[in-house]
């Protein structure tokens, strides 16, 4: 995942440097208005009263005064007194997540069967889970994460739970005793994705249905076990109004569409690899298509997608050889070949985290997607090159191969940022690359270790998962964590990579499908 930081237009802002990732410089400004604090007072309510005075025809002789002679409509404003007595909204205490407490979960997901019927008032989401327990007899209470939700139903086997058969809170959903053999879960939720201003989870923005559940978004689009260690096979069935969304995409192949009563249509995709659920994906709107295909070192034929508004297509042109570029880099450095038989991007302006790598169906801000030769400058197409590989490579560094949990978010980001800035030195000229990495390494890097923000890069604890999204995770120039570890193994593994490709080969099979951390890489 890439997160987009827009360059500010003042004098004291450095130049934003190229990528791997986009960043812009550290800048130190000073502001030269000042914000004036005030005294807490009580809350007051303020009584507005209308007086109208009505036209008449007739006078009266006893007018008192020329004021009472004013027509028309006038206000007088009074202040109360009293304090009105409202309620305090009850903040919910942050949670502090601690490394040490991590345990395996008692039940893992096989496969999910998710249907959406998207409205213009609210979407129903139907999610029928294949549930299997870890200890094959034991009857844990099975805990799911859900926020901003209106539960529908909820089955297991077929057969409606009681309300005595589970716990619903604001954030969660726990089943008391589930089966203790694998079982069938059905849930249905309704939500809102109109009024989803977090822009986390399905919101709707500019007549397109979009996600983004990474890291902990797919939370507000059903009650699931949201954690990056419960991998599944989704089947996902999208269903809207034709006219309205023409274009239904989610992750993996599409099986089949068509059209439905009411002038709705509908579409089928499968995921045939297990995934966690923060790498779902659900785009649904007006877009058109830059098509293309890759043939793969194998010989399969890959078919290749950029979707945008209208208007945009004819930008595509540099994000769609930047992708074909991608594809074909990766079989001849790391011999990893695109696994399935079509690849999307969606291209949208109010796409928030930048760019976002989940499976199949990559997720941009049109920032990074969009270049023409009138408008864009040679660093436009260079950091589109290099974020265009960047999620593309996660196929493999973060996809196939993810992280068990939050705290070894450097593991699928570090390596694969790694990746991108070893693809665009080769793309085009390695000091260059180099220098402008370093630049961003000192600019963004350095002032945060030397701050209040500084943290190791794998941290013992957190409180908010965003703000692992920092350059201490992503930036690979001065080799963090694992791959400065790594260095102990291979000796002068930047100047000769054959060791490297064979270690991050040997790693992809043995962890495959499986959630790594930092400490399985290094004891390879």
């Amino acid at each position: 995942m890439a997160r987009l930081v827009l360059p500010y237009r003042s004098s004291g802002l450095a130049r934003t440097s190229l990528l791997g990732l986009i960043s812009a410089a550290h800048v130190q400004a000073t502001s030269s208005g000042c914000l004036l604090s005030r005294p807490a007072l009580s809350r007051s309510c303020l009584l507005i009263k209308s007086e109208v005075v009505s036209r008449r025809s007739q006078r009266f002789p006893y007018h008192s005064s020329s004021r009472g002679k004013e027509i028309g409509r006038r206000l007088i404003c009074s202040v109360a007194t009293e304090p009105l007595k409202l309620q305090e909204p009850q903040m919910e205490t942050p949670k502090e997540i601690f490394l040490k407490d991590y345990k395996q979960p008692d039940y893992y997901f096989d496969t999910v069967y998710l249907k959406f019927a998207l409205g213009e008032e609210n979407t129903i989401v139907s999610s029928e889970i294949v549930v299997v327990p870890r200890v094959e007899g034991s009857s844990s209470p099975l805990v799911l994460n859900g926020v901003d939700m209106k539960l529908v139903s909820i089955k297991v086997d077929g057969k409606k739970l009681k309300a005595d058969d589970y716990l619903l809170g604001p954030r969660h959903l726990t089943l008391l005793s589930p089966p203790s053999s694998k079982f069938i879960l059905q849930i249905v939720t309704d939500i809102c994705p109109q009024k989803n201003t977090s822009l986390e989870g399905l919101y709707k923005s500019s007549g397109n249905f979009c996600t983004q559940c990474e890291a902990e978004g797919f939370r507000k689009i059903t009650y699931y076990q949201d954690r990056p260690d419960i991998m599944a096979k989704y089947t996902v069935r999208i269903e809207a109004d034709k006219s309205l969304y023409p274009v239904l995409l989610s992750n993996g192949n599409l099986l089949e569409e068509g059209d439905l009563e009411g002038g709705k249509h509908y579409a089928l995709w499968e995921d045939p690899f297990k995934k966690p659920c923060y790498l779902f994906a659900l785009v649904a709107g007006p877009l058109e298509s830059r098509d293309d295909t890759f043939v793969t070192r194998s010989g399969r034929t890959v078919s290749l997608r950029i979707w945008t508004p209208a208007q945009d297509v004819p930008k595509t042109a540099h994000a769609m050889y930047s992708l074909k570029a991608a594809m074909k880099w990766d079989e001849d450095v790391f011999g990893l070949e695109y696994d399935l038989d079509l690849f999307n991007i969606v291209a949208v302006p109010d796409f928030n985290m930048g760019a976002m790598e989940n499976k199949s169906l990559n997720i941009f801000n049109s920032r990074l997607v969009l270049a023409s030769p009138e408008t864009a400058s040679d660093g436009d197409y260079a950091a589109i090159l290099g974020v265009i590989g960047h999620e593309y490579f996660h196929n493999w560094t973060g996809n196939r191969v993810t992280c068990r949990d939050w705290f070894q978010l450097s593991l699928k980001e570090g390596l694969t940022v790694f990746r991108d800035q070893e693809f665009s030195s080769d793309m085009g000229c390695r000091p260059v690359k180099r220098i402008a990495d370093v630049c961003r390494l000192r600019s963004s890097q350095f002032p945060q270790d030397a701050g209040p923000m500084a943290h190791p890069i794998r941290p013992h604890s957190y409180i908010k998962m965003d703000n692992f999204y920092t350059g201490k995770f992503c930036c690979f120039i001065t080799l963090p964590g694992i791959w400065s570890m790594s260095m102990l193994k291979f000796d002068r593994l930047l100047c000769h990579l054959t060791p490297f490709k064979m270690l991050l080969t040997y790693f992809n099979i043995s962890i495959l499908f499986c959630g790594a951390t930092v400490r399985s890489m290094l004891l390879l």
